[in-house]
């Protein structure tokens, strides 16, 4: 997809164009993560972002280990003990 020129509208607006709105399934009201860093904004969509968390995470955590299972374990003998 060819990089696109746009402007900072009123109350600090960016359009995105169609073309992309539509690649990466965006529609109006739909929410969107930004990332500030080095010197740019990164535009991410809310499932994209949960995805690279994901990855994120999965790199610290060992095959097979359900970090879920055992925060559910956590909460259930806090839950006995009271």
């Amino acid at each position: 997809m060819p990089d696109v020129k746009t402007r900072i509208g009123e109350g600090g607006r960016i359009v995105i164009p169609a073309e992309y709105r539509k690649e990466l399934g965006l529609k109006p009201g739909d929410e969107v993560v930004l990332i500030l860093g080095k010197g740019e904004v990164r535009l991410l969509t809310t499932q994209r972002a949960i995805q690279q968390a994901q990855a994120l995470v999965r790199h610290y955590v060992p095959e097979g280990r359900s970090l879920v299972k055992e925060l559910i374990e956590d909460r259930r003998e806090e839950a006995a003990r009271d």
